[in-house]
């Protein structure tokens, strides 16, 4: 059989292929992008793949494909599954007529998100069986387990990563599609309307489901003892932190478990007497070990790793007491390396936005994505960011709570797909509701920052095709705001006039921004340069914040201060430095003095 070096994300597309999934939707969000993204470069053929508006949207699509029995799949990150916690919940009471996948990717140690939640909780609160893979292979294994899981036992099952798995990459041995067809939507009120008198029934069955995915779980072959050299001590592990104990402990004792909830109490049991001491190793949220102590079974793990961020091989070690395995290792650089903030790329056209909103002092309420960055200095220009869509929310709480002053000095801005998530209704609550804030939608084409997937209003779907593109001006209009206007966000006097005019405006006001993110256009104009006999060296070009210009030329014969200059492999000409500098130094190439 064939084999491939498969990330755990591309891993689980090609589950999806092998499963014999017909329907997969999801919303983009690190670190679970590219599942989607492989399924539709990849298998496109044999699943229909969308990317939905929002997380929500998607699990009720999946729902409404297992319904009709097809086989689906949406995946999520952590703080996704959030959004479609309601459709979630009661999924589990409707079932799987097909099988009905839900993929949550966690992200220990914050690196793309505003939380380390752990979301074995939410599966054990929706009373949904989760799979827990530790490797690639697993990812892909785990796909085709939870499909067989979920129209077993008639119920979604929850596969769970983390961004460790998401990301690295592993050899995965390939197999075949299985083809089924879907078996075809039945008219049952009973199962899929969940109204209170269906729910209460439902609910008996589900915990039945239950109790006999708890019987399987301990059979299975996702759960095993693992035998070692030493009883004094046993460990149980599941996901990525079974690979990190391997690596220090290669010959213990463990409890491998691969479906952890409903927890096999049996098999627990068994592998306690069969060593001294249990001690748990997973990240973040001791479940495990509160799932064994509710045993009555004595076992540590918190008292012994951290509450927070993400396990290591060394971390693990340090926990265990394991001499010589290396501890914190300290890289050494034969030269200091220069602290790298992140920042948004040249030619960004969120950069004039913020520089803006800075010189005008504005309160600027934020929301998810790139823009986010225009919180760092020099823009230093966002001051709440919470999850999507709350810039609006927030906007509308200011005003609210302190009064139509505090709004003419308030902005929210919001990217265009995120307001497609969920900004929609923040702006239609905040028109109802009589607000005078101001909504700016920085519309750069795309879903930028997980990596330039489409949306509604770029005009394209996930599996390539044309797709009709939503006008936001009309969208916005049709809510109910009636100032709005779309501006040049290169144009920094248009920019300044619009958003002035938009805070002095009764009601609420929209002001759109568009112009395409900088990584889709690759360059604006011929790159700037900056005019030397020109330039006195006043760094007001470094307000901007753009790593294309830098105060590393000649140094001015007055006062000594090194004078701006361009990098021509970085500039795209986007032109804004340009309008900064109060002595026009900054220049198309050839119009130097």
């Amino acid at each position: 059989m064939a084999k491939r070096i498969m990330s755990g994300n591309e891993a689980i597309a090609r589950g999806a292929y092998e499963a014999g999934i017909h329907v997969a939707s999801a919303y983009p969000g690190t670190p679970s992008t590219e599942i989607l993204e492989f399924i539709g470069k990849r298998y496109k053929d044999h699943i229909y793949c969308e990317w939905a508006t929002n997380e929500k949207v998607a699990a009720e699509v999946v729902t409404g494909a297992s319904m009709a029995g097809a086989r689906a799949l949406c995946a999520q990150k952590h703080v996704g599954l959030n959004v479609a916690a309601d459709p979630f919940f009661s999924a589990a009471y409707i079932g799987a007529k097909g099988a009905l996948i839900f993929v949550s990717a966690d992200d220990p140690g914050c690196h793309s998100s505003q939380n380390e939640q752990d979301n074995r909780h939410l599966a054990r609160a929706a009373k949904v069986p989760f799979l827990e893979p530790s490797d690639s292979q697993e990812c892909k294994d785990f796909v085709k387990e939870a499909v067989r899981i979920s129209e077993r036992f008639d119920i979604p099952v929850l596969l769970r990563t983390t961004t460790r798995i998401s990301h690295s990459t592993g050899i995965v041995e390939l197999g075949e599609r299985e083809e089924v067809e879907p078996k075809g939507y039945e008219r049952d009120i009973r199962r899929n309307v969940v109204i209170p008198a269906h729910a209460r029934v439902m609910h008996v069955k589900l915990e039945e489901k239950l109790k006999e995915i708890a019987r399987y779980a301990e059979e299975c072959e996702l759960n095993r003892i693992e035998e070692g050299e030493d009883d004094s001590v046993g460990y149980v592990a599941c996901g990525i932190s079974y690979q990190y104990l391997r690596e220090v402990k290669p010959k213990a004792w463990v409890l491998k478990l691969g479906l952890p909830w409903p927890l096999p109490a049996g098999l627990v049991r068994e592998f306690a007497s069969k060593v001294k001491r249990i001690i748990v190793v997973e990240e973040n949220e001791p479940f495990l070990e509160n799932e064994i102590k509710a045993l009555g079974i004595e076992c540590e793990g918190r008292s012994i790793f951290p509450a927070t961020g993400e396990l290591t091989p060394d971390r693990v070690a340090k926990g265990l007491g394991v001499e010589g395995f290396g501890g914190e290792r300290e890289i050494v650089h034969p030269e200091p390396i220069p602290n790298r903030p992140p920042t948004l790329c040249p030619g960004c056209p969120h950069r004039g936005v913020f520089y803006t909103l800075h010189k005008l002092d504005y309160n600027v309420t934020g929301d998810i994505g790139c823009y986010t960055l225009g919180l760092l200095p020099p823009l230093s220009a966002l001051h709440t960011c919470q999850d999507m869509g709350a810039s609006i929310g927030h906007a509308h709480g200011f005003e609210k709570a302190l009064g139509k002053e505090m709004s003419k000095r308030t902005v929210a801005v919001i990217g265009d797909s995120t307001f497609l998530h969920s900004g929609v209704t923040e702006l239609m609550n905040a028109v109802y509701n009589r607000s005078n804030i101001t909504v700016v939608i920085m519309d750069n084409r795309i879903t930028a920052m997980t990596g330039h997937q489409h949306n509604p209003a770029s005009g394209m779907t996930l599996m390539g095709e044309p797709a009709p593109e939503v006008d936001f001006e009309d969208l916005c209009k049709a809510l109910g705001v009636d100032h709005v206007r779309t501006v040049d966000p290169f144009d920094l006097e248009e920019l300044r006039e619009a958003l002035s005019g938009a805070t002095a405006h009764e009601g609420p006001a929209v002001v759109i921004t568009r112009a395409p993110c900088a990584l889709i256009v690759k360059r604006h104009k011929p790159p700037l340069v900056v005019d030397e006999d020109k330039c006195v060296a006043c760094d007001k070009c470094q307000e901007v914040g753009c790593m294309a210009i830098a105060l590393t030329g000649e140094p001015h014969p007055k006062t000594g201060r090194p004078r701006a200059k361009v990098d021509p492999v970085l500039c795209v000409g986007c032109g804004v430095c340009a309008q900064v500098c109060p002595v026009g130094a900054i220049v198309e190439s050839g119009k130097e003095a």
